[in-house]
């Protein structure tokens, strides 16, 4: 049997067992730990975190401050800054990973297979021609090439070189944390 090198997924496997209190994108965004919890960028009524267990290097989800896990919830003004702020996201990407393309998506309801359910949350997954192989298919095991620390620092550099540059009339986002 082949083995896979990926010392950061002992976090997954040593994690509490018992669930935390409270919703978790509820605290990432009341604590001031930007880098601790990979949240790369915040404007007035949504944030940026990067993926804990991504698909690929710079996989993150642009989450509304708003707690619901109802789409049809969000108020036009939070509406409006989240798709901003998703418009920032494929800027910040494009400009840090030169990705051939990608996915974006919101799992909503129980169906649809995510795995917080009860905070919205748009997955933005950069993609790459050739980036599925055969290790997935075959080999049941997807291989990250990017620790998310350095994802971090690539993402949250591009947010903050975005301030000050022409936004086409768009507020810009709120840069927050350190490196």
């Amino acid at each position: 049997m082949d083995q896979v090198f990926a010392p950061w997924r002992i976090e997954w496997v040593e994690r509490e067992s018992e669930p935390s209190e409270g919703c978790v994108f509820c605290s990432f965004v009341a604590d001031d730990a930007d880098r601790e919890n990979r949240l790369v960028a915040r404007s007035e009524h949504a944030f940026v975190l990067l993926n804990n267990y991504p698909y690929s290097p710079g996989h993150v989800m642009v989450i509304p401050r708003h707690h619901t896990g109802e789409y049809g919830d969000l108020e036009d003004e939070e509406l409006l800054d989240h798709a901003r702020l998703k418009q920032r996201t494929f800027d910040a990407l494009e400009e840090a990973f030169s990705p051939d393309g990608f996915n974006a998506g919101l799992n909503l309801g129980d169906g649809a297979g995510g795995s917080i359910d009860d905070h919205l949350h748009t997955h933005v997954v950069p993609r790459w021609e050739g980036d599925t192989n055969f290790m997935p298919v075959i080999g049941d095991t997807k291989v990250i090439v990017q620790a998310l620390e350095e994802s971090y620092d690539r993402l949250h550099e591009t947010f903050a070189e975005q301030e000050g540059t022409e936004d086409h009339g768009l507020e810009r986002a709120i840069v927050v944390g350190g490196a």
